[in-house]
């Protein structure tokens, strides 16, 4: 019927960074593509947002093994970059759990979970009040 099947073995994670998401898809058989939303790295990323979103497989010395791609959603570009970056991580311990020491030293495998503290009532933002007048 059809040719013999094509689809290609890759290792999935997920890397998080505020309210960005990064869906991680990690090709062994790969030549050092990396596409974020249909795009190069970049079209999408702007200056040192490019490094960062690939810097886990820079400091392995992996960066030219791996295909990576990856759907970004929610966020701006560097809480997106930093979701990458996360993401990239831990797909890298499904593929060689010896890179753990590594990843973990540089604090890669860490998720960041600082994110935007709630607006209280009668405050501007979450602390910001309102600027007082005497008069």
């Amino acid at each position: 019927m059809s040719a013999a099947n094509t689809t290609r073995q890759y290792f999935y994670s997920v890397g998080k960074r505020k309210s960005a998401i990064a869906r991680v898809k990690l090709y062994a058989d790969g030549k050092g593509g990396v596409e974020v939303n249909g795009k190069k790295t970049g079209d999408y990323f702007s200056g040192v947002q490019v490094e960062n979103a690939v810097a886990p497989l820079a400091l392995v010395g992996k960066k030219n093994e791996f295909d990576v791609d990856v759907q970004v959603f929610g966020g701006g570009k560097s809480a997106q970059s930093d979701a990458m970056r996360h993401g990239v991580s831990r797909a890298l311990l499904l593929f060689d759990p010896q890179l753990r020491s590594q990843l973990k030293h540089e604090g890669f495998l860490r998720r960041d979970a600082r994110i935007k503290e709630r607006k209280k009532p009668g405050l501007r933002r979450a602390r910001r009040a309102p600027q007082f007048s005497k008069r």
